[in-house]
């Protein structure tokens, strides 16, 4: 009988103590742990964190869009091109005066080789000039042939230069560049615009293999203009999802789930605001923490706010956040308990069945 009783209490003591010994695992979600109220300190993962309260004091400064080396030199290097007929052209040539010939020249290809054919005249070369430049030369030649040479030259179809377009678009695909400069913003439109999910503050421009990070948004603060970059020939453009430009909110919120930063910014007023708020019953609304990575200086930064407070939340319209931000909320002491009780109310009931109790 008291080996039984022995057993039994045996079996009690290996259940509660591995219950209690996963206790890390009962709370849902992470918990802060002992950091220090500020200062740096290094982590048991060896990264360096620096920790302080917000205050209006330390408020972080709005990110401004600097314009690097390579972008300044793209534009001020970008000017609009006078189109150049090339091979595979489509042009279309009419002769008021001539209605006989112009049948036969409504529909004229520019060959590999950059030449048309042309009645009475024959070969003649087309590439590698201008629309008006190559005028002035059929006019001259025809004027050996006719009276009234006043040929009008009207391009049907574009397909010597191009760009790509591709990414975060409403169209996909390859578009000419015609006699009328195409610009940045122009391109953009002609592809049918950046999808509700495309990010056109995040673009990229890739040029004879040289990639150029370009944004709407951006370059509007720096006071230029998408419409300052003109497309050339061969240009691959790229539209990047808002996947890489969000906000990552975990713990004690109404809702978890990344949330996007929009052009015009987002602050930390707002992100509460997409994530229903903070969960009245579970939340330590006390402590508000953002983690921002900041790999430039080979540290990351853990801001705190109180929420608790009216003044906190003024703080918290103040605050931007930036892409790659985390959100998080501790619960509260009751509420780690409550779990750690939960958790061990089935094992209990367990030990009882077990016991006989």
């Amino acid at each position: 009988m008291r080996i039984h009783l022995f057993q039994r209490l045996t079996i009690m003591c290996l259940l509660v103590l591995g219950t209690i010994s996963g206790c890390t695992s009962i709370n849902s979600g992470l918990q802060v742990g002992s950091l220090p109220p500020s200062g740096a300190f290094v982590a048991e993962n060896g990264m360096t964190f620096h920790v302080e309260p917000l205050t209006i004091a330390n408020l972080p400064a709005k990110q401004v869009p600097v314009l690097d080396n390579n972008l300044s030199r793209l534009i001020k290097t970008s000017a609009p091109i006078s189109y150049r007929i090339k091979a595979g052209d489509v042009m279309s040539i009419a002769l008021t005066d001539y209605p006989n010939i112009s049948k036969s020249t409504s529909s004229l290809t520019v060959d590999q080789q950059g030449f048309i054919q042309f009645p009475l005249i024959g070969r003649l070369k087309a590439s590698g000039m201008s629309v008006p430049q190559f005028t002035a030369t059929l006019q001259s030649r025809l004027q050996r042939y006719l009276k009234y040479s006043d040929p009008q030259v009207k391009m049907v179809n574009y397909l010597g230069s191009k760009f790509f377009i591709d990414g975060e678009v409403a169209k996909s695909g390859e578009y000419p560049i015609a006699d009328v400069p195409v610009t940045l913003y122009s391109a953009l439109s002609m592809a049918g615009g950046a999808t509700t999910e495309g990010d056109s503050n995040n673009i990229v421009l890739n040029r004879r293999g040289k990639n150029y990070n370009l944004g709407l948004q951006s370059l509007r603060q720096l006071g230029l203009s998408a419409n300052q970059v003109y497309i050339q020939n061969g240009d691959s453009i790229h539209v990047n999802s808002q996947d890489r430009n969000r906000v990552y909110v975990l713990g004690e919120f109404g809702r978890v789930a990344p949330v996007a930063v929009p052009e015009q910014g987002l602050s930390l007023a707002q992100v509460l605001g997409e994530s229903n708020g903070l969960n009245s019953f579970t939340a330590d609304a006390a402590r508000v923490y953002i983690v921002r990575d900041n790999q430039q200086y080979n540290y990351t930064h853990i801001y705190y706010a109180d929420m608790k407070t009216i003044t906190g939340l003024a703080l918290a319209n103040r605050f931007e956040m930036q892409a790659n931000d985390i959100l998080y909320v501790d619960p509260t002491g009751l509420t780690r308990w409550n779990r750690v009780i939960s958790a061990l109310l089935p094992s209990t009931s367990a030990i009882n069945t077990l016991s006989g109790f």
